[in-house]
């Protein structure tokens, strides 16, 4: 029953008089459509300067998904009324919704960058948001600083384990100014990549003992994003992919300050300062 009351009670907040455009979409008071998947057991929604961990799915208004990921990230204010921002604060933990949002203004002003050439200048897309957690700047501050006493030797293990693996394999490169190596596969023939391309690829994520974590080949789903944008990549993919062309197929080693760092994946997945070998291939460049 009290979930149900709590369900009611979210719907009278979000809701106005008038209809909605979009098909089995409400308009809420911030003026954002939305549609309410999920409600959670708890009140607690974030404010501006919290922290939050979600899963993140961006669509176009044709539901083709074009980015699915879960993030931490800091909740700032942004001028912009509609914005994402808004729409992380009209959901408590457990809730999920989905949003129809500006992808101009998402795009230009939240990531500021140009529109992928798959979205019309002056439309609309999707954002489906599911919250996770949301921690005070003060929680957050002082989860951080109890894990990091925690695990502050394994740094130094972890450059143990990269060399070890390096001489085993008998990888005879040297590794960049950031410390990412790279060796390339396949040559490519195509464009080189820069900022504002958007980009399909094809890539596989294993630990150093070979261990596969995440593959596109194996879900046969190849990552298509647009190159230089926030909650994208991580650092290390960021600049792997930019060394390429289209057509290239290349193996890159990751050490953990370029790939998931100090705390490891929001997922669980990734284990604090660990190295990763991804081989990627550049599909295709628009």
């Amino acid at each position: 029953m009290k979930k149900y009351i709590q369900l009611l009670l979210l719907i009278l907040i979000f809701a106005c008089s008038h209809s909605s455009p979009y098909p089995d979409f409400n308009k809420g008071r911030h003026g954002i459509y939305y549609q309410l998947h999920q409600i959670g057991e708890t009140s607690k929604k974030a404010r501006y300067d919290d922290y939050i961990t979600a899963d993140i799915v961006y669509k176009t208004m044709k539901d083709s998904i074009f980015f699915v990921g879960r993030r931490k990230l800091q909740l700032v204010r942004q001028d912009t009324r509609g914005s994402i921002e808004v729409c992380f604060r009209m959901l408590a933990i457990d809730d999920s919704a989905t949003f129809i949002i500006s992808a101009d203004e998402f795009f230009n002003k939240t990531l500021e960058t140009s529109l992928p050439d798959f979205i019309l200048p002056m439309s609309k897309m999707k954002v489906s948001l599911n919250i996770i957690e949301i921690q005070t700047q003060m929680e957050y501050e002082m989860e951080k600083e109890a894990f990091m006493n925690w695990i502050e030797d394994f740094g130094e293990y972890e450059k143990v384990v990269l060399q070890q693996f390096l001489k085993e394999e008998k990888l005879g490169v040297k590794p960049s100014g950031s410390g990412l190596f790279y060796l390339k596969i396949r040559e490519g023939k195509g464009e080189k990549i820069e900022k504002g391309d958007t980009i399909t690829i094809n890539y596989e994520g294993k630990f150093l003992n070979g261990k596969f974590f995440d593959s596109t080949i194996r879900r046969n789903q190849p990552f298509q994003f647009v190159y230089g944008t926030e909650w994208q990549v991580v650092q290390g993919l960021e600049e792997a992919i930019g060394m390429m062309r289209e057509g290239e197929k290349s193996l890159f080693i990751l050490p953990s300050d370029l790939a998931f760092g100090k705390k490891g994946s929001s997922t669980g997945i990734i284990p604090p300062f660990t190295s990763l070998i991804f081989e990627v291939e550049i599909v295709s460049v628009n």
